[in-house]
């Protein structure tokens, strides 16, 4: 037998085995698939090659969440953390055990499949926004560069940014508040409403639900920036249908009642692991009891950097270019 007819037929049987995997009896894997696709700004168009718009909806239409519809109780948020002595659970313990004088503690998690990390920051008043100097222009900036800008020693993405597919620009979706100064907005600060996650200048995580800029500053907001969906609010964890986002590397950011920031990151794009869903993520942060949680830019913006080095795992080509290019994130600093 030819080389070239043994070549067209494991072309064939490929293809065969390809259509019977998106066309054939597995709903769950033709869902992973859509909501996976869907979930990019530059990766959407692998669904439209194998599925109709009408499918595609259909798919979307049974995986979605439904926002809390509440507004953040800051009183609640005691900013006492306790020890050792005092925790109640395996979670609660891998947290409040700390040694004196330790400002951070990383902790290895699984969320489905995936690995990644939960950073307990046990000093709000040390969490700050950290931001690409310039915004607007045309190349976002690295978290491995901005870290040691910043005197951090762990840092972590933060919200969306325009990109068209082939360059990151140095945009940010929505707003962006730093040091009480709206310092970058689509709209009027008095009109333009989104999802803002900021802190206050009582050190407490404060989430805004379809608030404008100035609604946040009224509130004490000292730094902020638009993004979501909030995962927990005043404890209450968001109703999640199906795999809305489908997989894919997370980051997150949350508090404690007892006022410990929490940073998540959650790895995927290996051959092992795939990322985790939404469901997982909020998983994740109600075992280590996170009160007040919000979805962060995931995928490939999703960034960890420890004492000016990576310390999670990123898609090749990103690791290559030293990280994927963003607008701003969160950090703890020195």
């Amino acid at each position: 037998m030819r080389k070239s007819t043994i070549v067209v037929i494991v072309l064939d049987v490929l293809v065969a085995i390809c259509f019977f995997l998106t066309y054939g009896p597995f709903s769950g894997l033709r869902n992973y698939l859509i909501t996976t696709a869907m979930n990019t700004t530059t990766h959407q168009y692998l669904a439209y090659i194998f599925y109709s718009d009408e499918k595609i909806q259909s798919v979307l239409a049974q995986n979605y969440y439904v926002e809390i519809d509440e507004d953040v109780d800051l009183s609640q948020i005691t900013m006492k953390p306790g020890d050792k002595s005092t925790c109640i659970d395996e979670y609660d313990c891998a947290i409040l055990d700390r040694e004196e004088g330790q400002t951070y503690k990383i902790i290895d998690i699984k969320a489905g499949n995936s690995s990644g990390y939960l950073i307990a920051v046990y000093d709000p008043a040390k969490v700050e926004m950290i931001r690409k100097e310039q915004l607007g222009t045309r190349y976002g900036e690295r978290i491995i560069d901005m870290c040691p800008r910043y005197n951090a020693s762990v840092c972590i993405n933060g919200g969306g940014f325009y990109d068209d597919g082939i360059v990151t620009t140095g945009a940010p979706l929505g707003y962006v508040i730093d040091n009480k100064q709206v310092v970058w907005t689509d709209g009027d600060v008095n009109t333009a409403r989104g999802n803002l996650i900021g802190f206050t200048e009582d050190n407490k995580l404060l989430l805004m639900s379809n608030a404008t800029a100035n609604e946040a500053l009224e509130a004490g907001v000292e730094d902020a920036m638009e993004f979501g969906p909030f995962l927990i609010v005043n404890g209450k964890s968001m109703e999640i249908h199906g795999n809305p986002n489908g997989n894919a590397p997370r980051t997150a950011i949350a508090q404690r009642k007892d006022g410990i920031v929490l940073f998540l990151i959650i790895d995927g794009y290996e051959w092992n692991q795939v990322g985790a869903t939404l469901k997982q993520t909020v998983e994740v942060l109600e075992k280590y009891h996170a009160y007040n949680a919000a979805n962060l830019d995931g995928g490939t913006s999703t960034t960890l950097i420890v004492e000016n080095k990576f310390y999670n795992h990123q898609r090749d080509d990103m690791m290559a270019q030293g990280g994927r290019y963003v607008v701003n994130g969160w950090a703890l600093v020195r």
